[in-house]
């Protein structure tokens, strides 16, 4: 029920001027009192609100924590199976260099031994043979088919012939005078072939120079 100020403001006329004052003082008492409650109403919200801010950052720190150690386990998972992975390869890789080492020329034997074959058969004939020209025949067939499995094992004969002297393919062993002056500084004899292997020499030709 609303007081009706007319009768406030006639009541306040007729009261004493002590208690006026009571009644000022105790109204300003009143809207202090209120003010103050409305401030610690707000301030509570305020600290309301902080806390849940607080929180939600907490928990969204505690998210990404929990996401970057995922991140790390997977790497972490990710790198031990590399590191399995290399060691097998490296293993495996020296085992496979250590046979190649130790029968990288089986392909080449293999490929020879015919050759001996018909070496021995070639021995075993001579013992009764009679014509010089057919065993003659025969040695040139063998070294030839000796020389085409060379080549397929990329082996193959330095030219020296009237070539001129190269010191990354021969070596001079002997300097004699040029029976024509076309031919000096170029080979006239091969002392000892030379040979290359796909390309690196293995070998020098040992050579006469002619000057």
């Amino acid at each position: 029920m609303k007081t009706n100020p007319f009768y406030k403001n006639n009541k306040n006329r007729n009261m004493d001027p002590k208690e006026k004052e009571n009644i000022n003082e105790e109204e300003l008492m009143s809207e202090a009192a209120q003010k103050e409650a409305a401030e610690n109403e707000e301030s509570q919200t305020e600290d309301v609100q902080q806390d849940e801010a607080a929180l939600t950052e907490e928990e969204k720190l505690a998210k990404e924590l929990e996401e970057a150690n995922g991140v790390i386990e997977d790497q972490k998972d990710k790198y031990l199976r590399l590191s399995a992975e290399f060691d097998n390869y490296r293993k495996r890789t020296m085992k496979e260099k250590a046979e190649l080492i130790l029968n990288g020329g089986e392909k080449t034997i293999s490929s020879i031994l015919p050759i001996v074959d018909d070496f021995e058969r070639a021995l075993k004939n001579m013992e009764t043979a009679t014509d010089v020209a057919a065993v003659k025949e025969g040695v040139e067939l063998i070294y030839n088919k000796f020389m085409s499995v060379l080549a397929q094992d990329g082996v193959k004969v330095i030219e020296t012939k009237e070539k001129p002297l190269d010191t990354d393919f021969h070596e001079a062993v002997a300097v004699i005078p040029a029976p024509d002056k076309a031919l000096k500084g170029k080979i006239l004899d091969c002392v000892q072939t030379g040979y290359m292997l796909n390309d690196k020499v293995i070998r020098h030709a040992k050579v006469v120079v002619g000057e």
